[in-house]
């Protein structure tokens, strides 16, 4: 099997061209995403032909679970499809149907490479039971929830819910995220019963009004050095919480990642895009 290795800003996954090609694509995406037997990588995203866009994306996690949509993942996934001609010759934009729904994706380009892309993400999802996430009839009922008060794991916490068509739980910390016990308390967090579809947990530190430093425990993959729709999820939060305004950079361990939110608008996510290596590996 093809394979492509691309990241962005760390957030590195393994790309298959799959229009022609069938696999058990859950136990592919284990095999490929082991970073001592395979390749390595955070999970696995393959490119289909769709009905409704350009082209369908479809996502897995390191552990094999299907994600929804992946902000890093998608801009590598547009430079693939516009650099090996799956696209129209350098096209303006391209549309890509998730199970987010379908996203356009705008390529800026240095000569007839794609450098970055800014991905128009859709409107954030805040109500709780589309997040989704179970707190109980007291709060079913609010537009958003933000500072949710959460002490089940002995860390007192204050937790804020977006979904950007997959679930994030984000708290504000003043401690250094750097110094937080993400590897302890991340997986409780995504594996906690208020979480149907388990969640993906960021922490972050407020710099300023514009700029933030998080990191991200993601469902499915763990730590991981950039998280796209974590990056827009904490800008949203942020947002509401008067901490920032429409335009943010947001500092992940991977690098920087520009999101700009006008309420009750959609948000807006720009940063790189990168390819690391090509191969073939034998999977029987």
């Amino acid at each position: 099997m093809k394979f492509t290795k691309m990241h962005g800003i760390g957030n590195d996954y393994v790309y298959v061209d799959a229009r022609n090609e069938h696999e058990d694509w859950p136990q592919v995406a284990r095999t490929v995403s082991d970073r001592h037997f395979g390749i390595g990588a955070d999970g696995l995203i393959l490119i289909h032909n769709s009905t409704k866009a350009d082209l369908r994306m479809q996502m897995f996690n390191a552990d094999g679970s299907e994600g929804e949509m992946c902000g890093n993942g998608i801009r590598c996934f547009a430079k693939l499809a516009i650099e090996n001609g799956i696209t129209p010759s350098l096209p303006e934009s391209i549309t890509v149907e998730t199970l987010a729904g379908t996203l356009t994706v705008v390529p800026q380009y240095s000569g007839s490479d794609v450098s970055a892309c800014t991905v128009d993400m859709g409107p954030p999802i805040l109500t709780p039971n589309s997040v989704p996430v179970a707190l109980g009839t007291n709060w079913e009922n609010q537009e958003y929830v933000i500072d949710y008060p959460f002490n089940d794991l002995g860390y007192n916490l204050e937790m804020s819910f977006v979904s950007m068509g997959n679930p994030h739980a984000i708290c504000f910390i003043e401690e250094p995220v750097d110094q937080f016990p993400l590897t302890e308390i991340g997986p409780q967090i995504e594996n906690h019963p208020i979480f149907p579809n388990k969640v993906n947990f960021e922490i972050v530190n407020i710099i300023d009004g514009s700029e933030m430093k998080m990191r991200v425990w993601e469902r499915g993959s763990g730590i991981t050095l950039a998280c796209g729709t974590g990056a827009c999820a904490v800008a949203v939060a942020a947002r509401l919480k008067g901490l920032i305004g429409t335009e943010s950079t947001i500092h992940l361990p991977g690098g920087p990642l520009h999101i700009s939110w006008d309420p009750p608008g959609n948000v807006f996510m720009t940063g790189p895009a990168e390819q690391s290596f090509t191969g073939e590996i034998k999977l029987r």
